[in-house]
């Protein structure tokens, strides 16, 4: 059974969140193995002067701890276990990092919104795939390949403009940070419904955009 990280938890109160390198390694594993996701190292913490600080070394990093190493990480992101135990051995410390646009893609909405449009789908009895919560207070809604291209028009199908809504879809060249990835001393991205065998079948962004949308609409 699935067991990374599974359960919303409270930040850590140390200046650098321990990020143990064995569970990185065997998260990174079961995504692969499990849910068939490609997955690829990013950066990660290390301790300068005391406080954390991004393994990149730029001071004003924007994610610290959670982006990729290299430029090529589109090509570097694997489907095999092997190549991940490989990786994940010469750095176990590096976060897991998701391309999104193969076989997912992610709604970003914020936490507020989030948790309101999880409870009304819940209601509806909606069809919903995993959902992650970011130290950052963000959610990331998991749906079939293709929505980064479609929400623009769904959204203004609804009366919506996207510009006044903070709701966007990561597909293809973007990616997501997976459980158990921390961000500096935030605390760790977690499962708000962690990837189960009911939900591995995904759903299409058009059957969870208008309670997205009219959360975000609530949340300006």
């Amino acid at each position: 059974m699935f067991n990374v990280e599974e359960t919303i938890a409270g930040p850590q109160a140390a200046p650098i969140p321990q990020q143990r390198g064995g569970s990185l390694l065997e998260a990174a594993v079961r995504y692969v193995q499990e849910r068939h996701w490609d997955v690829f190292p990013g950066t990660w913490l290390e301790a300068v002067d005391g406080m954390p600080r991004c393994s990149c070394g730029r001071a004003a990093c924007r994610m610290p701890g959670a982006h990729p190493v290299r430029q090529d990480w589109a090509t570097q992101a694997t489907g095999s276990a092997t190549v991940v135990r490989r990786l994940w051995a010469g750095q176990p410390k590096a976060s897991i990092l998701l391309p999104t646009g193969r076989t997912f893609d992610a709604i970003d909405v914020p936490e507020t919104a989030g948790f309101l449009a999880l409870a009304r789908m819940e209601r509806m009895e909606l069809t919903l795939g995993p959902v992650t919560l970011t130290p950052d207070r963000r959610m990331w809604f998991f749906v079939l390949p293709g929505a980064s291209a479609k929400v623009p028009d769904l959204v203004r199908n609804r009366g919506w403009s996207l510009d006044s809504l903070d709701l966007s879809a990561l597909g293809e060249g973007s990616y997501v940070a997976a459980p158990p990835t921390r961000y500096a001393a935030r605390g760790a991205v977690q499962w708000v419904r962690r990837p189960t065998d009911a939900n591995r079948w995904l759903p299409d962004a058009e059957e969870l955009i208008s309670p997205l949308a009219y959360a975000c609409g609530r949340d300006r």
